[in-house]
């Protein structure tokens, strides 16, 4: 059955949470400090540090953090397209509850290419079997972040599943994926399940002015409209789309960000719809070639 695109979806078997709409707001993304050479792609210079940088789906932000403030943050199933906050969040939640010791806490894995059964049953296990140490941090229980967890075999989830529960006590468990019909419904069962939509047009040209302006970029409004419209609510999309086109062109329009992407311009477009629509098919093709 198709979901409602709504900014903010949340499923939970054992908690209610209201989305707290009042709250939205907008917010400018910080730039990274430690990743201010040049050579870095941009996605990862301007990925958002806090909870508080994550400009779209607030009411999704605001309860994570309410969660994470009361130290009461379940098990966490992220889902939706790409592009659209999912790793940037948990990731910030992270560094919300870890601070400095960030890299002793958390077991980053990407389940696309560590995706059986064996990771589970070695680095999963053994990460989160280990006693935490205290390093002076506010929570003492770990993560594990599993990017991509849709790619995880069938006996992959099934053993995760048994390491849920087992070590629920010492580590919390954040699954991201894009396609939530592929996790099994006994993991999703144990998950507090929160869905992430597409970006709204204001929120990508929101984070893209912020970019250009740090960037000192010289964009036209057109080039601009071409980058929302074609990024379809994936901010990584528009970001690497707005990278590649200024490596090609110093000033960035329409016909240079849809050059750059390989797309028909949309005046080509309209011009051959006319062509097929008011003239003979044999004149319509020639003209076409």
């Amino acid at each position: 059955m198709a979901e409602t695109n709504h900014h903010m979806d949340i499923d939970s078997d054992d908690h209610t949470y209201t989305a707290r709409p009042d709250k939205a707001k907008s917010v400018v993304v910080a730039s990274n400090p430690a990743a201010a050479g040049k050579a870095i792609p941009w996605v990862e210079k301007y990925r958002p540090l806090s909870l508080d940088d994550v400009a779209a789906h607030r009411d999704i932000v605001d309860t994570i953090d309410r969660l994470t403030t009361e130290n009461r943050l379940p098990h966490l199933l992220l889902y939706g397209p790409p592009g659209t906050g999912k790793t940037s969040t948990i990731l910030a939640v992270a560094r919300k509850l870890y601070g400095s010791q960030y890299q002793n806490m958390i077991l980053e894995l990407n389940a696309s290419d560590d995706r059986g059964i064996d990771v589970v049953r070695q680095q999963i296990q053994d990460f989160a079997s280990t006693q935490s140490l205290s390093f002076g941090v506010k929570s003492s229980v770990k993560l594990v972040l599993l990017d991509e967890a849709d790619a995880m075999t069938k006996d992959a989830q099934f053993a995760l599943r048994r390491v849920i529960e087992k070590y629920t006590k010492s580590t919390r468990f954040a699954l991201i994926c894009n396609h939530v019909n592929k996790i099994i419904p006994a993991l999703q069962s144990r998950c507090t399940r929160f869905r992430f939509a597409p970006l709204d047009a204001v929120h990508v040209t929101e984070r893209l002015k912020h970019v250009i302006k740090a960037e000192g970029l010289d964009v036209e409004d057109s080039g601009l409209a071409a980058l929302v419209r074609l990024s379809n609510g994936d901010m990584r999309k528009a970001l690497n789309i707005l990278q590649s086109t200024h490596m090609a062109s110093q000033q960035i329009t329409e016909e240079t960000v849809y050059l750059c992407t390989g797309n028909p311009l949309p005046k080509d477009i309209e011009q051959i719809s006319y062509w097929l629509l008011n003239e003979q098919f044999a004149d319509s093709f020639k003209s076409i070639e």
